[in-house]
């Protein structure tokens, strides 16, 4: 098997649970509720978890962490300053392996402070940093300009074609790309903190002016 990407419908609040990996080895991205989909994917890829990769440290992305462990051995990494127990603690610029694949960790605090995403070939996890068409909640304080850093001075300098896999299925498709996300997100298409963080605001009118579910 060539490397491959599988998103994962995992419960909660239209959680996504994503396998990644060469067809020698894989990682889990955000192991949510439905342990029984996750461990049925890992089953058809054929090759054994290495990784359990957190994006940040809220409950519902990790739910069917400890099962995994337990059934695979996998090792859980998160960012340091996680209070989620872990075997590798992360910083950015890290480099994890995945066979023979790169897992490079870009720190994006915001939504919280541990929140990380993890950019391999041409896919970009982001947890709840970044939705299609949308962004993670935070404050109207620290929380939203971190956000607005992360997003503007890390994310959006990847390639164009960069494929964003999400952390919830919250947006008009369960998937994006840097390029697309820079001409229709209406979070990223606001350039200054001003006007980012009055769209923050004033999401919920702006959702039904414009329809936006």
């Amino acid at each position: 098997m060539d490397k491959f990407v599988k998103q994962i419908k995992a419960g909660g609040d239209r959680n996504l649970t994503y396998i990644f990996g060469d067809g020698k080895e894989c990682a889990v991205v955000d192991p949510a509720y439905d342990f029984k989909a996750i461990d049925k994917e890992l089953k058809h890829c054929g090759c054994k978890p290495k990784w359990l990769l957190l994006t940040h440290g809220h409950g519902d992305h990790l739910a069917s962490l400890a099962a995994i462990k337990e059934k695979y051995g996998a090792r859980t990494a998160v960012f340091r300053t996680s209070i989620i127990e872990y075997d590798r603690p992360l910083q950015d610029g890290d480099i994890l392996n995945v066979g023979e694949l790169k897992v490079r960790v870009i720190h994006t605090p915001g939504h919280t402070e541990d929140s990380v995403c993890y950019y391999c070939e041409n896919w970009l996890f982001t947890g709840d940093t970044l939705y299609v068409g949308k962004v993670g909640g935070t404050d109207y304080g620290k929380g939203a300009q971190q956000e607005y850093e992360s997003l503007h001075q890390k994310l959006m300098d990847l390639p164009e074609d960069t494929v964003v896999f999400p952390g919830h299925d919250v947006g008009v498709r369960p998937y994006s790309t840097i390029g697309e996300e820079k001409l229709e997100n209406p979070f990223l298409i606001r350039k200054t903190y001003a006007e980012f963080l009055e769209l923050k605001k004033n999401w919920l009118r702006y959702k039904k002016e414009h329809n936006i579910k």
